[in-house]
């Protein structure tokens, strides 16, 4: 049984699928959802260490999921930024240290030669998560 739900978004229209998702699981399995960013951290060594995005750009990525989420039976998902090198091991490394057993993210639509190949974030959650994914579309 599902007790915590872990979905990552990004504000794109893809992760908007994945909240709706997740949302619906909590709601229906009665489990606590925690809606992450990842604000992927650059530079370093020698110059600043620089977030891909400004807190007002998180702050607004995560405002939008919670109301999202409360459209679609969850209205006390909780919110996390997470800075990491990398979107992949932020997420996983995450729900591991947290204890959650489930988590949730989107992907975009690739046809063609793009299915091939792997190392979408999603794709490498999936392969590394110690937890059930589920890949929304």
């Amino acid at each position: 049984m599902t007790r915590k739900i872990l979905c990552a978004t990004d504000g794109t229209d893809h992760s908007a699928m994945a909240i709706i998702q997740a949302a619906e699981l909590a709601a229906a399995g009665k489990a606590a959802l925690t809606i992450c960013t990842v604000n992927v951290v650059h530079g370093g060594g020698r110059g600043p260490m620089i977030n891909h995005w400004s807190d007002a750009e998180v702050e607004t990525i995560l405002k939008d999921a919670v109301a999202l989420a409360a459209k679609h039976g969850t209205a006390a998902a909780e919110t996390v930024t997470i800075r990491s090198r990398e979107a992949a091991g932020g997420v996983v490394g995450y729900a591991e240290t947290n204890g959650f057993d489930h988590i949730v993210m989107g992907t975009g639509d690739k046809r063609g030669m793009s299915r091939l190949i792997l190392g979408s974030v999603a794709g490498e959650v999936a392969g590394r998560a110690h937890c059930t994914v589920t890949v929304a579309r």
